[in-house]
């Protein structure tokens, strides 16, 4: 096998190299061109971001404003009517809810068979505790004491004392208690 070259110039194959080279610098370019096209893209909605972001920063500032505005507006005094206002009509409704059945049940649960209830008046004060008056009457002082003693053993009542006793007109003791009612929940 011979080992030279005889030609004059030397054939070097240089096609598949320039070849490869070719499609790298077409590879280099469409990345350029890729990346150059992402740039506008993100400089353009950054720009648009940042003047939503300025848009809503005044947007706040004007809302701040207008929000210390009004409260420099609202007069203390009406404040304080308003609130009033609300607390009365949250003690109507406290009332309204007030059930005469659940009350009427405990009584009639721990009345003894000598006592007659003969008036009864449940009062809500501002803070929603319930404060039942009532007039009894019962034979003598100890069956008096035996209701309170009942009213006191339930769950329900609590600081049952009497105001005031007399004589009934039928024979017998009138007695008024008060005391705490707490309704079943």
């Amino acid at each position: 096998m011979l080992r030279t070259n005889l030609s004059t110039r030397p054939f070097y194959n240089e096609r598949a190299l320039h070849g490869v080279l070719g499609i790298a610098a077409l590879i280099v370019a469409a990345a350029t061109i890729f990346n150059l096209t992402q740039i506008v893209v993100l400089t353009r909605r950054q720009s648009t971001l940042s003047g939503q972001a300025d848009a809503a920063e005044t947007r706040a500032a004007e809302l701040r404003a207008q929000a210390a505005r009004t409260r420099q507006a609202v007069n203390a005094k009406e404040l304080e009517t308003i609130t009033g206002d609300a607390r009365e009509a949250n003690i109507l409704i406290d009332q309204r809810l007030f059930s005469w059945t659940d009350l009427l049940s405990r009584l009639e649960s721990t009345l003894p068979d000598n006592v007659r209830i003969t008036a009864l008046r449940p009062s809500v004060a501002r803070d929603g505790t319930i404060k039942v008056t009532m007039t009894v009457t019962a034979e003598g002082v100890d069956d008096i004491e035996q209701f309170m003693a009942n009213l006191e053993q339930t769950t329900a009542f609590s600081d049952v004392y009497p105001l005031d006793d007399e004589p009934a007109e039928e024979g017998g003791v009138r007695a008024s208690l008060e005391g705490m009612y707490v309704p079943a929940p």
